[in-house]
């Protein structure tokens, strides 16, 4: 299978045909991060990141959440 072709934060990205959400986060080295995942201009829930599979042409944000006070 071809490779997917994806945008996470403005950089382009290739991943396996069949991957998901949190393949992306594994690969990144993101897994138990306190983030953010909006995919195409929609917030993914955490609960959803193992369902949800990427297609090419997917344009993603992540962001860290960062505390303070």
């Amino acid at each position: 299978m071809k490779p997917l072709e994806i945008s996470v934060n403005g950089e382009s990205c290739s991943m396996p045909a069949d991957a998901s959400v949190a393949d992306l986060l594994a690969e990144l080295k993101l897994t138990g991060r306190r983030i953010a995942v909006e995919l195409n201009e929609e917030i993914v829930p955490k609960s959803s990141y193992a369902q949800t599979r990427l297609t090419t042409g997917d344009q993603l944000e992540i962001v860290h959440a960062i505390g303070g006070g």
